[in-house]
């Protein structure tokens, strides 16, 4: 991504009030890369501007609306949906990445690539529209919101059982938008009346990198080969899977599939008119699965250059790397208790490799979990609603049979008054939220080490 973003003729509809919203939001996103660039930034400031950038989204689409109700245009209720999409989804998904990371440089630089690329893909396309009275035709082939929520479920579960994941689905209406490095890959299916199929699966390398790739040993010349072939063995698995998933699809038949660039992806997606496309964060990366009907007889661009023996090579190879992991009934276990689902997806990616990770999302299931399954810590949220933190210590120091357990607070709150309060509840310690990921990760892994010295025959 440039410097800046450039406004450009192209973009103005003329009409007056909405391209000035539009050039207000440019300048606002132009803003926010300029704090992300500065060693010293001010969170606040960071903060104010997306905040600034929301508000100024949120009435714009509301502007938008009123006018194309007045000129009664029939594209209307498709706007309103990727409006909604957007606002609902996958604003907030944002946010809660930038809050989780302090608004580190990579989380602003994630929010920027997928709002610019948001704004101006819809800038260029479904706005432009309005001015010309033509329906959006991008997505007049997405399936009904039933089956869109049936695919998301779908795909969610896939991702947990391939790469241990807990995703969230952010969006219903995946534009294009960049959103980091990736790693993209085309698939074609025929079915027996030769009607084809496209699928276009797009991995954030740090997700590949952090999951399946992290179990493979690879020389570093030769890593960026390796996670392109992960990815692309990741893609015809997951796709083979959702086959078995809808009856309606298991007649289809593999006939073709390209690695591509990002510029290659978005040439050919965004003439496509897709039925599914969906936006996940997994909370170690962002994951994009699209689908369409096609006409497509020809490649259009991109290498092609996988085999069936390739394929199996790479599966052979994942298969000796996971038999080296440490099994989950050797690692420790720990119980995140956090009312925030992001928070506790978040964990479970931060410390699922070397922890086998439980998770509760209130005291009752926190306490139901510890019967179950007794964890060897705790990491229980200490502001959560109903039930706060340190009434589940309590409930949970209440019980012979946990007294044992060793609880640390997590929390948002470091002031003076507010770590003397959970002190004095007795935990084994508290940790920050706002500390970075690896150092909340180092004191986990430091804790048990105390433990295991204070217990050499552990």
């Amino acid at each position: 991504m440039g410097a800046h973003l450039i406004w450009d003729e192209r973009y103005n509809l003329g009409v007056d009030m909405i391209d000035r919203e539009h050039k207000k939001l440019f300048s606002i996103l132009n803003k926010l890369y300029d704090f992300g660039r500065q060693e010293e930034k001010s969170r606040f400031a960071c903060q104010e501007a997306v905040k600034y950038f929301k508000d100024h989204a949120i009435q714009h689409f509301a502007d938008e609306e009123a006018y194309m109700v007045s000129i009664d245009y029939p594209g209307l209720e498709a706007h309103r949906r990727i409006h909604a999409d957007f606002r609902e989804r996958m604003l907030p998904a944002l946010e809660n990445e930038l809050e989780l990371t302090g608004y580190s440089e990579t989380s602003i630089h994630h929010f920027l690539g997928v709002c610019a690329g948001w704004l101006i893909g819809h800038t260029l396309i479904e706005d432009h529209l309005i001015v010309s009275g033509e329906p959006i035709k991008h997505w007049e082939k997405l399936l009904p919101q039933e089956e869109q929520a049936m695919m998301g479920q779908t795909i969610a579960s896939l991702l947990h059982s391939m790469f241990r994941l807990d995703s969230q689905l952010i969006s219903y209406c995946y534009a294009g938008e960049k959103f980091g490095d990736g790693i993209y890959y085309r698939l074609l299916y025929s079915d027996r009346d030769k009607k084809t199929w496209e699928f276009f699966l797009l991995f954030e390398k740090q997700l590949i990198g952090s999951t399946i790739g992290s179990v493979i040993d690879t020389k570093s010349e030769a890593t960026g080969a390796m996670l392109s072939s992960v990815a692309r063995y990741a893609a015809r698995e997951l796709v083979e899977r959702v086959k078995r998933h809808f009856s309606s699809m298991e007649h289809f038949e593999i006939t073709g599939e390209q690695s591509l660039t990002y510029d290659q992806f978005h040439k050919i997606y965004e003439k496509q008119s897709p039925q599914f496309s969906l936006l996940f964060d997994t909370g170690r990366g962002y994951f994009a699965f699209c689908m369409s009907t096609a006409e497509i007889t020809r490649y259009e661009d991109g290498i092609t250059d996988v085999t069936a023996n390739a394929v199996a090579e790479i599966e052979n190879s994942l298969m000796q790397s996971h038999t080296r992991e440490a099994p989950d009934n050797q690692k420790k276990k720990i119980l995140v208790v956090d009312d925030s689902d992001f928070m506790r997806k978040t964990m479970r990616s931060l410390l699922g490799r070397d922890y086998q990770v439980l998770t509760a999302s209130s005291g009752l299931s926190a306490i139901r979990s510890i019967t179950l399954d007794k964890p060897d810590l705790i990491l229980l949220d200490y502001e959560m609603p109903v039930c706060s933190g340190n009434q589940v210590l309590e409930m949970i120091r209440s019980e012979q049979d946990f007294t044992d357990i060793p609880v640390v607070f997590l929390t948002c709150r470091v002031d003076r008054k507010s770590v003397k309060r959970a002190l004095a509840l007795k935990p084994e310690g508290y940790l920050s939220k706002s500390l970075p990921a690896e150092t909340i990760k180092r004191e986990i892994d430091r804790f048990f080490e105390k433990k295991k010295g204070d217990f050499p025959g552990q």
